[in-house]
């Protein structure tokens, strides 16, 4: 299958009290056409830094990328200019944001923050056609009056209808790309299924490759085609969903499956966890980042593995692999 985003030793770094510290170090990817990949890990391990790096959207003037390359459509979005890039965020690729509460902005209506995708990318389409297709849109993403909902503000509908709004903003200009930045984190376990199917579903009818930004390992299984697993910046794991979830190699990946929740599990028995907490970057551990935490640590992980290919389209950084 063809590769639509190529992202190959994508250093980002940040600037802090201790110095610039590289919250993603080295990551490279890629994101097949048509295709779902997901990013998971615990939270801080790199997941959104490398989204909004692929955005362009790191906060400035303290994030910035330090090296390695993002390539789509033939061009390299970590050194297109501006105005270049403008054309394509929202265009060609769109995300969808962790929380929409803040994503979305509560002086405007629903309607008219969706209208300005159109008014931003489409000058040929008139008043009239931005509001009908605005109106078609929340249609098509299941909030009911679509009508109504367009004239209303972000605090006049439920978080289930704001994160529906925000697919909406995302679809609007037919996006090649759709990065979807854990868009279930803030909803009751209901109206996250219904979401995932939305954006499964969505996918399909256009056609998209998705990004999806998630801590849960479940959200994984239902909608990857591939999975990469984060850890302090770096690619501890990388495989094809049913590769990975039947196989899994590296001891932070087997930590993440062990700890779901299982109808054959004991009642009243605690999950197995990962002991510890993730270093902060300013202070990783030496050699392999996982280390401090690993059952597996062995006396090579005084070094830094690198990521090796141990099957087909199955990438694990690990010594004791």
């Amino acid at each position: 299958m063809k590769e639509i985003l190529k992202i190959d030793a994508l250093k980002t770094s940040f600037k802090t009290e201790t110095g610039r510290i590289n919250a993603v170090d080295g990551v490279s990817l890629s994101l097949k056409k048509g295709a779902v990949l997901g990013l998971v890990g615990e939270s801080g391990c790199g997941k959104s830094v490398t989204a909004l790096s692929i955005m362009r959207l790191l906060p400035q003037p303290f994030g910035r990328i330090e090296s390695g390359s993002i390539l789509f459509d033939g061009k390299d979005l970590a050194t297109l200019p501006s105005s270049e890039m403008f054309k394509i965020r929202g265009r060609r690729i769109a995300m969808i944001f962790q929380e929409p509460m803040t994503a979305l902005n509560p002086v405007h209506r629903v309607g008219n923050q969706i209208a300005e995708v159109f008014r931003l990318h489409f000058n040929e389409m008139s008043k009239k056609e931005i509001k009908n297709k605005s109106i078609e849109l929340l249609e098509k993403v299941g909030i009911p009056a679509p009508e109504k909902r367009f004239r209303e503000y972000p605090h006049q509908i439920s978080g289930g209808m704001r994160q529906r709004v925000m697919i909406a903003m995302a679809l609007a200009g037919k996006p090649d790309i759709l990065i979807a930045d854990e868009p279930t984190t803030a909803l009751d376990v209901t109206i996250q299924a219904q979401i995932l199917r939305l954006i499964k579903e969505l996918q399909h009818e256009y056609g998209m490759s998705v990004i999806f930004i998630t801590h849960d390992p479940g959200v994984i299984a239902m909608t990857c085609d591939d999975v990469a697993v984060m850890y302090a910046g770096r690619i501890a794991e990388n495989a094809p969903v049913d590769k990975l979830f039947s196989e899994p190699r590296h001891p932070y990946t087997k930590g993440i499956l062990s700890s779901i929740p299982r109808l054959s599990n004991k009642r009243k028995t605690r999950l197995p966890i990962i002991e510890g907490m993730v270093p902060p970057l300013d202070n990783l551990p030496k050699g392999c980042r996982f280390r401090n935490r690993c059952p597996d640590a062995e006396d090579a992980c005084i070094e830094e593995p690198d990521v090796r290919e141990i099957a087909e389209n199955h990438r694990v950084s690990c010594f004791a692999v």
